[in-house]
């Protein structure tokens, strides 16, 4: 089973971006899938995590009201909306099953946020 996260790229503070994290076959034990980011130098921190069973998500304190956890109802793709990007929020975003950034994950998606 393979996780791969695209959507990323380069924008303005202000702008929005919206991240997918696609799944090669969905797996009944992947009871949530989180979203992670890595800025360079800087420990990874999780983002979002949603829940596969009914698409409700949990956030960050610092993304709440601008990011947006979602997925399909395939169950095999998961979404990050981002909105109100700030330069802060520039990092390398990936996705995990079960919302462990220790288990299994996808390579990442760049994310820059600058003017």
């Amino acid at each position: 089973v393979q996780l791969q996260a695209s959507g990323g790229g380069l924008v303005q503070p202000g702008g929005s971006l919206t991240l997918s994290c696609r799944i090669s076959q969905f797996i009944e034990e992947y009871y949530t899938i989180g979203w992670f980011r890595q800025a360079p130098g800087k420990d990874p921190e999780g983002v979002a995590c949603i829940s596969a069973i009914d698409g409700s998500a949990d956030y960050l304190h610092s993304v709440k009201g601008r990011f947006t956890g979602s997925r399909n109802n395939a169950k095999t793709t998961f979404y990050l909306q981002m909105n109100n990007l700030k330069p802060e929020d520039t990092a390398l975003y990936y996705c995990a099953a079960n919302c462990n950034p220790s288990g299994t994950r996808g390579q990442g998606t760049q994310v820059t946020v600058s003017s």
